[in-house]
Formats: C-alpha cells, sequence, structure tokens
C-alpha cells in the first residue's frame, strides 16, 4: 500500500529539483562585488587607453589629474576619476595588488568598510599632498605645480595595505608595518616626489582606520 504522504519527484514534470551548486570562482565573486566592479573598471579603462595614441592618453591623464588647479575651477570629480587610472606601474600589476589587496579586505570586512577605508587612503591622502602644493605655490616655493599630473590607485591601496596589516596577525603587524613604512620613507627620500609623501600619509590614514570600531567589526555571513 503506497504512502499518500509520501512525496515523489521522479519523472513527474513540475518536480522539485535540487538547486544547482555554482563553482567556487563564481561564489568567491558573488562575496567581493566592490573588488570585482573595481578590478573590471581598471581593465576597461586600462583596455581603453592602450587604444589611444601617446598624445591621447596624455591629454585624458592631464584632464583627470586631482591637482591644484583643478581643484581651484571645481573640477572635484577628478578625485575619484583619477583614482580609475593605473598609473607609475604595468596595469596588469596595479590591477593584480586591487585584487588581492582590496580583495583580502573586503573579504574579511565586507565591501562597505573595504570602500570606506580605501575612499579614505585615496582622498585624504590626495587632498593633503594637493593642499601642501597649493600652500607652496601661496608662499611661492619653487618646483610647486598647480597643473601636476596626480592620477593612480596607489593612495587608496596603501591605506588598505596598512589596514590590513594593522589589524593582521602579531608578528605580521609586528615586522610588516615598519618595513612598509621604511619602503615608503626610502622611496621619498630617494625621489622627493610629493606622490611618496603622500604614499606615507595614506599608510598612516590606513593605520588610524583601524582604531576606528566599526570598521574593524568583521563582516557576517
Amino acid at each position: 500500500m503506497r504512502d499518500l504522504g509520501a512525496t515523489s519527484t521522479g519523472g513527474r514534470p513540475g518536480a522539485a529539483r535540487p538547486a544547482p551548486s555554482h563553482g567556487p570562482a563564481v561564489r568567491v565573486l558573488a562575496r567581493l562585488p566592490l573588488t570585482t566592479v573595481y578590478v573590471l573598471l581598471l581593465t576597461a579603462m586600462a583596455w581603453w587607453l592602450s587604444s589611444q595614441s601617446r598624445a591621447g592618453r596624455a591629454r585624458f591623464v592631464r584632464y583627470n589629474s586631482s591637482n591644484v588647479h583643478h581643484m581651484e575651477v571645481g573640477k572635484w570629480w577628478t578625485l575619484f576619476t583619477s583614482g580609475l587610472v593605473v598609473d607609475g606601474v604595468p596595469a596588469w600589476a596595479g590591477i593584480t595588488a586591487v585584487a588581492v589587496v582590496v580583495g583580502l579586505a573586503e573579504w574579511r570586512w565586507g565591501a562597505a568598510r573595504a570602500a570606506v577605508v580605501f575612499l579614505l587612503g585615496h582622498l585624504g591622502a590626495t587632498l593633503l599632498t594637493e593642499g601642501a602644493m597649493w600652500v607652496m605655490l601661496t608662499v611661492h616655493i619653487p618646483g610647486a605645480l598647480s597643473r601636476a599630473r596626480d592620477v593612480g590607485i596607489s593612495y587608496g591601496l596603501v591605506a588598505t595595505g596598512g589596514f590590513l596589516l594593522a589589524l593582521g596577525p602579531d608578528r605580521l603587524r609586528r615586522y610588516g608595518l615598519p618595513a612598509l613604512a621604511l619602503l615608503l620613507a626610502a622611496a621619498w627620500a630617494l625621489d622627493q616626489e610629493l606622490a611618496d609623501a603622500g604614499h606615507l600619509i595614506a599608510l598612516g590614514i590606513g593605520v588610524l582606520a583601524s582604531r576606528w570600531a566599526w570598521l574593524r567589526r568583521p563582516r557576517t555571513g
């Protein structure tokens, strides 16, 4: 005698089927929406710039640099568009660094907190360095430029890296942070570029951000 309360799904149209299981790559991408979107934007921008002439690339970088001149004329949107250009290193290296560093931060703390740390570093270091450049221009210090080339992902990347190191295992925090600070300080001493000073500022911002209780809270789920 057949149990009327039993549920049989074999061979019947409309029967419930188990949900398809997604591969590990799909699950990782679903967990890292911020990193995925940013990497895609950087890749698309790098591909587009590679298709332009040298003069076209230079014009685009000039137009999107977050420098003193653009701040004075109200082009504040360059603070954000400047972060879509990989500069100073091969595009593949910069994009890989973003995928690893921002991806690790997002995996542990979620998209919102990872975005806040990256933006704090990118915007904070840019505003402070360009503010210093404005002061230099105001007091007529030689070498100051109002239309300096200033694009790239490095400020946000360094801040996020400092954040990761500051909240990492004890040994990594104890040795990794000083090592990174010494490396950035050596680059500044050798090149004497304002951007190198900006990297040290960005590192400090990342370390300070690690003291913010909300940012320290790990993601749920």
